[in-house]
């Protein structure tokens, strides 16, 4: 079944923990946390404090993606700061084997990530370390982005390379009702979605979040939630 993960990139900053509670209660499956670091991408979101800051307005899951370089130092801030899942990049550092190990080793769920340009091949050996596999549909750093409808092909081939394994595959960038179909046919189960999610307000987010959900499920047969 599809997960929906809003990523709180798109939300109303002044106001983070209503805002976060407010997609939870509107049929977010997880909570997704976009983190920057101003060099591995060229913007800066926000750090542990934030994600702690967050932790009591919700009990969904909290899905931390960390778009920064060196992420081994605030692998352990983010898990006490109550992240469940810790996604990083493959292209992050040299040794991301160690990374998915330590987050394993903290009591979460591990997951790797590939920009747009970043063939599926590239985490071939590390499918047996990790939990949830994040194939990015834009350039990471900034909401609102256009959809890459070529990365459609990376997540066939991440599919493909996963096989029988218990390992989710998301996608993030560019999620709507229009690409979210395209992107869970292709073998994506979670969909990251910012911009489409948050669009409206408070009063909109069960519309927009029962959207995207009803498009993909229309693309595969797929309904209902899986937390």
């Amino acid at each position: 079944m599809t997960i929906l993960a809003p990523s709180i990139l798109a939300a109303d900053f002044s106001r983070l923990g209503e805002e976060t509670r407010a997609v939870a209660q509107a049929g977010a499956d997880w909570i997704h946390l976009d983190v920057m670091d101003g060099h591995f991408v060229p913007n800066i979101s926000f750090g542990p404090a934030v994600v702690k800051a967050l932790r009591p307005w919700t009990d969904k899951v909290f899905d931390v993606h960390l778009m920064i370089a060196p992420a081994d130092p605030y692998l352990a801030a983010f898990a006490e700061a109550g992240a469940d899942a810790i996604t990083v990049h493959v292209e992050a550092g040299p040794h991301i084997h160690r990374s998915l190990q330590t987050i394993r080793g903290l009591g979460r769920r591990a997951g790797v990530a590939l920009n747009p340009g970043t063939p599926a091949s590239a985490i071939e050996p590390l499918l047996d370390m990790v939990d949830l596999v994040l194939v990015m549909t834009v350039n990471p750093g900034f909401g609102g982005q256009s959809f890459i409808h070529s990365a459609l092909e990376t997540v066939s081939r991440v599919k493909a390379l996963v096989g029988g394994r218990n390992i989710d595959i998301s996608v993030d960038g560019g999620i709507t009702p229009e690409t979210a179909g395209p992107a869970a046919q292709a073998g994506a189960n979670i969909l990251v979605a910012g911009s489409a999610a948050f669009k409206g307000g408070p009063a909109a987010y069960q519309k927009n979040i029962a959207a995207i959900r009803e498009a993909a499920g229309a693309a595969t047969g797929r309904d209902g939630v899986r937390c």
